[in-house]
């Protein structure tokens, strides 16, 4: 649309917009309606871009939105854009706002709210409102609450959140604490077990240079006895030489008839040959690795060579002696016969089989410090009120109940014991420990009266059998061994587990031998055989110990992670699984007076 002619451009925006730009503010002259507005074809040809040059309007966020396009709109804003720029550039602080202070009626109100009392409340404003309504009171006059009051109310909640937080971090600490203690105990578990690993190491470490400078001493005798078999060699060929001459001889006398050889001579001819044979022997004895050397006894050689004998020698002359006659004793005593037909257990007739429920009403009753070090096991007397201790101290005490006096100490081990076992009828002890040795001890007379030697590393356990002639240990070298007392000798070993033994135990009234592995597993053995009869599979960790009910017809087991497994002995399946971990089952035993079990679960016994 364009402008009439005659018509100036302003007046037309005036009338598009609907305001007056006249600077005088004069109404214009009225248009004649006929003839104001003409329709004009025009033609728009579009322009070239080369003759067109283009600004570009920075936008400042204050574009009028499409469509309500107004000018004094854009000048409001435009003016408000300016106030704004104003006022940053002056920095001005706008007045705070002014804090209105809770009425009396509302803080009452809010009270009884926050302590619930709901029915206050309705009286408190039925009341309220009926004393505004007849206005018999100013309520200006009353004014409003003081801040006291509304701090002393903040500061409660404040208290009572920080009571709260209060009791949450007395939990916190109180579950630390119990951390702290587990903490502490499987510390001390593992620091007895790194002492014993330790002092195994040293011992083996001592064994190496012992064993050192055994060998060490043999090289002498060793190199005297090749010069000796190189030089008996040499007579060796003289004399075969001086024989083969003697027989010529003897044949051309015979053929002239003169007399045959002296007596003599033939002696000396048979006292050399003897001696070419135990020299080959000997050489021979010593090619398989025998160091033991025989004695010659060969006329006058033999003495030369006593004469010669220097002190060595005569230490190892000695030591064969002794040993020989040791084994000669040995052998002159005889084995000992497993029983074919074991009597039931006879104690069992005397207990019955108590149905109460068991009573678990257990106070300390008292404290015997009897050790310098940890104490290992404690088992108590087959008929009498005594126990015996043993420790890593290489002590074992027997204590009187029940006053702890300690009425006899054994010594004799070089290491830590690990386990100790009351002989059937209480008169005898076997002990065990880390010196790789079985020792039995005689209480009446508070000596050694045996050792056994034959584990490679150290021993966990022993058992005595119930008909008292033999004694089963378990070794960290991965095998078991029964022992024979009378013939004191080891009459077999137990091969089949694949890591440490850590318990062993008979079978009450039986030739039956239980063994608790490292690798897991329980197996059963005939003791007269030394054969594995069954193993039993069910734990995944390390088992430390095993054993057997009275009557024998269960069996439990306890391993590394706090597991304790109940098998049923005659159909050799688990029964019960009980988990009391994360701590150790360091051994497990049954209460025979109450036909219940009980398994100790810390890794000390203090």
């Amino acid at each position: 649309m364009a402008a009439p002619r005659g018509v100036p451009p302003l007046r037309v925006l005036e009338e598009a917009l609907g305001i007056d730009l006249t600077p005088g503010g004069d109404a214009p002259e009225p248009v004649a309606a006929e003839g104001a507005y003409y329709l004009e074809q025009v033609t728009i040809t579009e322009a070239s871009e080369d003759d067109c040059e283009y600004e570009e309007i920075p936008d400042d966020n204050f574009s009028i939105p499409e469509g309500e396009e107004d000018l004094a709109k854009a000048i409001h804003m435009v003016q408000e854009q300016a106030t704004d720029i104003q006022i940053l550039e002056q920095k001005t602080v706008l007045p705070s706002r002014h804090v209105v202070h809770e009425a009396i009626e509302d803080f009452l109100c809010n009270f009884l709210i926050k302590m619930e009392m709901t029915r206050t409340l309705d009286c408190f404003q039925a009341e309220w409102y009926e004393l505004i309504q007849k206005g018999g009171t100013d309520l200006k006059a009353l004014g409003n609450v003081p801040d006291v009051y509304s701090q002393v109310m903040l500061l409660e909640s404040e208290n009572k959140n920080l009571k709260k937080d209060l009791k949450h971090f007395r939990q916190a600490a109180e579950k630390a604490r119990e951390e702290l203690l587990k903490t502490q105990k499987e510390r001390d578990f593992h620091r007895m077990h790194h002492k014993r690993i330790v002092q195994e190491k040293n011992k083996l470490i001592a064994d190496l240079k012992g064993l050192k400078l055994h060998y060490a001493s043999y090289e002498p005798t060793i190199r005297v006895l090749h010069e000796k078999h190189h030089a008996l060699l040499k007579e060796k060929m003289l004399t075969s030489l001086e024989r083969d001459q003697a027989v010529g001889k003897h044949i051309r006398y015979k053929d002239k008839g003169i007399p045959h050889i002296t007596e003599v001579k033939r002696r000396n001819l048979e006292s050399c040959l003897c001696q070419i044979s135990g020299l080959q022997t000997t050489l021979k004895n010593i090619d398989i690795g025998h160091i033991q050397v025989p004695v010659i006894k060969v006329g006058h050689s033999c003495e030369k060579e006593n004469k010669s004998e220097g002190p060595t020698q005569k230490c190892l002359r000695e030591a064969r002696e002794e040993n020989d006659n040791k084994t000669k004793m040995r052998n002159e005593r005889k084995d000992s016969e497993f029983p074919t037909d074991m009597q039931p257990d006879p104690n069992l007739s005397a207990c019955k089989e108590n149905l109460c429920p068991a009573k678990f009403d257990y106070k300390l009753n008292n404290i015997f410090r009897l050790h310098e070090l940890p104490v290992s096991c404690i088992v108590m007397h087959p008929s009498k009120d005594i126990l015996v201790s043993c420790s890593e101290d290489r002590l074992w005490k027997m204590v009187g109940l029940p006053k702890g006096n300690v009425l006899l100490t054994g010594s004799g081990h070089t290491d830590w014991l690990s386990d100790c076992c009351f002989h059937p009828s209480g008169n005898k002890l076997a002990t065990s420990g880390g010196d790789t040795t079985i020792k039995l001890w005689d209480l009446s007379k508070g000596e050694c009266m045996l050792t056994f030697e034959g584990h490679n590393h150290a021993v966990w356990s022993c058992t005595w059998h119930s008909g008292g002639d033999f004694v089963a240990s378990a070794s960290l070298d991965m095998t078991s061994k029964i022992w024979d007392v009378n013939s004191e000798r080891c009459r077999y070993t137990l091969y089949g587990h694949t890591d440490s033994v850590n318990s062993i135990e008979f079978f009450p009234f039986s030739n039956t031998l239980l063994t608790a592995s490292a690798d897991k597993t329980l197996s059963m053995w005939d003791a007269r055989t030394g054969k594995c009869e069954q193993s039993l599979y069910g734990h995944m960790h390390s088992i430390n110990d095993a054993t057997f009910t009275s009557r024998g017809h269960i069996i439990a087991s306890c391993d590394a992670r706090g597991v304790t497994k109940l098998w049923d002995f005659r159909k050799l399946i688990p029964i019960v699984s009980i988990d009391m971990g994360p701590s150790p089952g360091n051994e497990v035993n049954f209460d025979s007076t109450v036909g219940t079990m009980h398994s100790q679960d810390t890794p000390l016994v203090n």
